[in-house]
């Protein structure tokens, strides 16, 4: 088998509900479905990303024990025994835990500590058994979310088209300018639109400021609301899964297309 060429993509905002970890999921359950070697790393103490593909007692099991993505940070361990494979046409993960919520106070504090889930991913991304590895951060701006940053080459802001949908973009943006000048080589891939009903004002609203924004990029593929996605999380399953013939899981698989066109 020939060598990969890995590319890793987080998922960030520092707005909750914007949609990080149903898009991470199904991103990269649709790439899994399209042939490609994905692995996703649950970055967040709400594990909602690990759920989406193991039922709630073994997550926990392993958010509880010492098979997550916290000890392997505390502790300078590697991530590849962590990883555990989800099923046929689905990716691996590398779950979280809940004491992730601490994680901040818990990196080494030396030099560079901004670099620790980098240098600790650099293994797995230089094996080449991967062509994605997506990351889910939480919704937050500090260390934790630096790192994850400064591990990836491409980076996903996903927006929900409501009223509130934009408030943080700025400080999101900031940030980001931060950490490119930190590393250049980090680069918005694009802002997801999501929870979209078009029917509603603020949709257009939003599709409108986005498109005067300098420089950032937008997906054409956007994510409508469906109740679809709830369900298929209430089984422990993308929504590509739960009703691939859906609408959601349509615009996941033609979101996978665009997103490997980019990161060509």
């Amino acid at each position: 088998m020939s060598r990969r060429n890995t590319t890793v993509i987080c998922f960030a905002n520092n707005k909750g509900g914007s949609g990080k970890s149903t898009s991470c999921a199904n991103l990269g359950s649709a790439l899994s479905r399209a042939g490609k070697r994905v692995l996703l790393i649950d970055g967040d103490m709400q594990l909602n990303l690990s759920l989406s593909f193991f039922d709630e007692e073994r997550v926990l099991e392993y958010a509880q024990g010492e098979r997550n993505l916290y000890e392997a940070l505390v502790h300078g361990s590697a991530l590849a025994p962590l990883i555990l494979q989800s099923g046929a046409e689905r990716p691996d993960v590398i779950v979280s835990s809940m004491r992730m919520s601490g994680i901040e106070t818990k990196l080494p504090a030396k030099r560079r500590r901004e670099l620790v889930l980098r240098e600790l991913l650099r293994p797995v991304r230089e094996s080449g058994e991967y062509d994605y590895i997506l990351i889910d951060a939480p919704p937050t701006l500090g260390d934790w979310v630096t790192n994850i940053l400064l591990a990836s080459d491409r980076v996903i802001i996903p927006v929900e088209a409501t009223p509130w949908g934009l408030f943080g973009l700025a400080n999101m943006m900031d940030f980001l300018h931060k950490i490119q000048s930190m590393d250049p080589t980090v680069q918005v891939l694009g802002i997801l639109v999501t929870k979209v009903d078009e029917r509603k004002n603020y949709y257009h609203q939003t599709m409108e400021t986005l498109a005067g924004l300098d420089d950032v990029p937008v997906f054409r593929q956007v994510i409508h609301v469906d109740s679809a996605v709830e369900w298929a999380q209430d089984a422990s399953m993308t929504v590509i899964e739960y009703r691939r013939s859906g609408r959601s899981a349509k615009e996941y698989m033609e979101l996978a297309r665009e997103v490997e066109a980019l990161c060509q």
